[in-house]
């Protein structure tokens, strides 16, 4: 199939899979519970590190004020998380796949790409973690402004696709939304479904993309 849509925004009929928004419906509520038990904890453990409880103070006391100032921050910092990304999605039409953040848009289209694949890993007993991959067919840079932090270099799922891929993972409740969506568009390049092994998002190089960004700088 050959891109039809050309702009450089996505077709009015695109696909709009708002993974931002689910994410923040479960996501901002956890995160504020912990505020709130962190916030409950810090009063008590107050109370308990100044010996202000039956006169006493101990080492008890002040490990517990620890910890409840450790939820109280990861509270904070995933709620700061999910509300930055509240307004992602991902748009699906004939040109591409759309990445939208809420104020910036980036397209990864279709002609640059060998296949996609859809991957997912077990998380916990119950739940499974999700995430689109797509191979380009072409050289990547892997220190792209908009899309480094998608890249991934690992063994390619089989012969013919190269290391590095854009990995976008994505709520597990969208997975047919995601698959239905690419397919529609796509089935050429459709590479089916494999379970990878616990944690196979994995994070950006980071650091890598620190050290080679600043030797690009004159």
């Amino acid at each position: 199939m050959s891109p039809a849509h050309t702009s450089s925004s996505p077709a009015p009929d695109a696909t709009v899979v708002p993974t931002g928004r689910r994410g923040a419906m479960t996501g901002l509520p956890c995160s504020v519970l912990l505020i709130v038990i962190g916030a409950a904890g810090v009063s008590g453990g107050v109370v308990v590190a100044t010996g202000n409880q039956k006169g006493e103070s101990g080492v008890a006391g002040f490990a517990g004020l620890a910890f409840m100032v450790a939820l109280g921050v990861l509270g904070v910092f995933l709620f700061v998380g999910h509300w930055a990304n509240r307004s992602n999605r991902i748009l699906v039409d004939s040109t591409g796949l759309w990445i939208d953040s809420g104020k910036l848009q980036h397209v990864i289209p279709w002609q640059s790409l060998a296949g996609v694949a859809l991957h997912w890993s077990r998380f916990g007993r119950s739940q499974k973690v999700y995430s689109l991959e797509m191979f380009p067919n072409g050289p990547v840079d892997r220190d792209d402004p908009a899309l480094w932090t998608l890249v991934r270099d690992e063994e390619p799922p089989q012969p013919g696709l190269s290391r590095l891929r854009y990995r976008l993972p994505f709520p597990s409740a969208q997975q047919q939304q995601v698959v239905t969506a690419v397919h529609s568009q796509v089935p050429q390049l459709w590479l089916g479904e494999s379970e990878r092994p616990t944690g196979h998002i994995g994070r950006p190089d980071v650091r890598g993309h620190r050290e080679r960004t600043r030797g690009r700088t004159p």
